[in-house]
């Protein structure tokens, strides 16, 4: 398996370091946070792109996707901006070589009918645009679609390889569906999958990897040897937690050690 880290858990750490930072954790990816407050963003110019991509492939460093915040299923939203926020996303990924980029659902109030059939349309809307710049755009399992039973009544209607899923097991978690279930309904559409921890459905600051309750061992149990796997620590919405650097290498250990078992078995 391949593992990455987001930058959601070193929010606005400038990209030297953020590459630095995996080469010596041992980390092969970063998925990288592109709200406006970030260095990579909608809004970098083609010159600062180039350096992010000339920063990434001198160290030997993948960016594996872009953690956008379009709202796909969201009802009370500007179409035209929706779709201009969509390319801008796909084309900066395809500008930085970034495979994917991530989207929420956002459904909100709606029944799930109503959230299930504009997420698909909009999604379907954007899949040529993904495909002419050969960039996947993954629905994350969250809020109004936590579960694979949720993200597929989105994902099937589709019908696109261009359109997929990020599979964040914390959500599917709290939704009550077991990581043998997920997989077996996500595993036609998966890109790949965001693992982290915490101690319980109330208290969901991060925590240290293998610290918590999240069911990580059965999670990459299921999974093949080329599945990237993306702690993505959220320290950026949670100030108390422990700060992220000196955690990377030890959790990574543990996803390492979690395969291992699962092998010997």
């Amino acid at each position: 398996m391949k593992f990455a880290f987001s930058t959601l858990g070193i929010p606005g750490l400038p990209i030297p370091e953020v590459v630095a930072l995996a080469a010596a954790s041992g980390y092969q990816g970063v998925e990288l946070r592109t709200h406006p407050e970030e260095p990579v963003h909608r809004g970098m110019g083609r010159r600062d792109r180039a350096l992010v991509v000339e920063e990434f492939e001198r160290a030997g460093i993948e960016i594996v996707g872009l953690a956008g915040y379009a709202r796909v299923a969201k009802a009370d939203v500007d179409e035209d901006q929706l779709r201009q926020e969509l390319e801008e996303l796909l084309s900066l990924a395809r500008d930085l070589g970034a495979p994917f980029i991530r989207v929420f659902p956002g459904g909100g109030d709606q029944t799930a009918d109503e959230a299930d059939t504009l997420a698909a349309r909009r999604l379907a809307a954007a899949a040529e645009t993904a495909t002419d710049y050969g960039v996947r755009i993954l629905l994350e399992t969250h809020d109004s679609h936590r579960t694979g039973k949720d993200a597929a009544r989105v994902l099937g209607p589709v019908g696109h390889q261009q359109v997929g899923v990020v599979w964040d097991v914390m959500h599917t978690w709290l939704g009550g569906e077991s990581p043998i279930t997920t997989h077996g309904i996500l595993a036609p559409h998966l890109g790949y999958v965001q693992v982290k921890d915490i101690a319980s459905a109330e208290d969901k600051t991060p925590l240290p990897l293998g610290a918590g309750v999240l069911p990580l061992g059965e999670c990459l149990a299921l999974l093949d040897d080329s599945t990237w796997v993306c702690w993505e620590y959220e320290k950026r919405w949670y100030p108390q937690a422990a700060d992220l650097p000196a955690l990377l290498a030890p959790g990574r250990a543990y996803l390492e050690g979690l395969i291992r078992e699962h092998r010997r078995g």
